[in-house]
C-alpha cells in the first residue's frame, strides 16, 4: 500500500466512503418503501446519487478532519467514518410502526455488511488480477471498502438515538420507556463527538471489528 501517494489514497478511499454512506441511507428508504411509506421516494432520496444524500459536516468535514489527522498523526486512513443527510420516514405510514420501525433501522447497517463483502470481493480481485496497475488499487480500495462499512455497521448499531441501534431498542421498549428512551435523541451528536474526542469511540467500535472482517473476508474467499 505504500505505493500510493496521499493523493492517490484519498482519491481511492473517496468511492467507498460515498457509496457506504449513501448505500446506507437508501437501505432504509427502500426498507421503508416495502414496509409502506413512501415518504423517500417521494422525495427523491432513493437514489445512488451522493449529492442528494451529502450532509456538509457529516459526509464532508468529519471524514475529511480524520483522514487530515491521521496523516498528521501518522495512522493514515485508518478509523473514517461519516454520515449522510438521514432518509425521512414517516412511522405513521408503516403498516406495523413498532416492529417495521426496526426493521428499517437494521436494514441501513445490513447493506453496510453486504458492502464490505462487495469490496472484499474487489480486494480478491485485485490479487488474482497482479497488475502491476490495477491490483495495487483494488487492493486498497478493497480494504479500505471493508473498514469503512463495517465501521459504519458497528457505530450505527451503538444505542444512542437517533442512531439505528436505538431504533432496535425502541421497537423492543414498552410505550412509554421508548418515549423516555428517545427523549435523549436531542443530544445523540454532542455524546458521539464526546466519544470521539476524549477517544473512547475508536475502541469502542474497534472491539468487534477482528470478528467482522474475518467474517466478511471469509465469505469472499480472502
Amino acid at each position: 500500500m505504500d505505493k500510493l501517494n496521499l493523493v492517490q489514497q484519498i482519491s481511492v478511499a473517496v468511492l467507498p466512503l460515498l457509496f457506504a454512506i449513501t448505500l446506507h441511507e437508501v437501505a432504509h428508504g427502500w426498507a421503508a418503501k416495502q414496509l409502506g411509506d413512501k415518504t423517500a421516494m417521494m422525495l427523491g432520496r432513493l437514489t445512488l446519487n451522493p449529492i442528494k444524500h451529502i450532509d456538509p459536516v457529516g459526509t464532508i468535514l468529519v471524514p475529511g478532519l480524520l483522514i487530515l489527522s491521521g496523516f498528521i498523526f501518522g495512522s493514515g486512513l485508518g478509523f473514517i467514518f461519516g454520515w449522510a443527510k438521514p432518509v425521512p420516514v414517516n412511522w405513521e405510514q408503516l403498516r406495523n410502526p413498532k416492529r417495521d420501525m426496526a426493521l428499517v433501522a437494521i436494514a441501513g447497517p445490513l447493506a453496510n455488511f453486504i458492502m464490505a463483502v462487495f469490496w472484499a470481493l474487489i480486494a480478491k480481485i485485485g490479487i488474482m488480477l497482479q497488475s502491476p496497475f490495477a491490483s495495487e488499487p483494488m487492493l486498497f480500495m478493497g480494504g479500505i471498502g471493508i473498514s469503512i462499512n463495517l465501521i459504519l455497521m458497528v457505530l450505527n448499531l451503538l444505542p444512542i438515538p437517533p442512531l439505528d441501534g436505538s431504533r432496535v431498542i425502541s421497537s423492543m421498549l414498552p410505550g412509554p420507556l421508548a418515549w423516555k428512551y428517545s427523549r435523549i435523541e436531542p443530544y445523540g451528536f454532542v455524546i458521539l463527538m464526546a466519544l470521539l474526542v476524549t477517544g473512547i469511540l475508536g475502541p469502542l467500535l474497534s472491539y468487534p471489528l477482528p470478528a467482522l472482517q474475518k467474517m466478511v473476508t471469509g465469505l469472499a474467499g480472502l
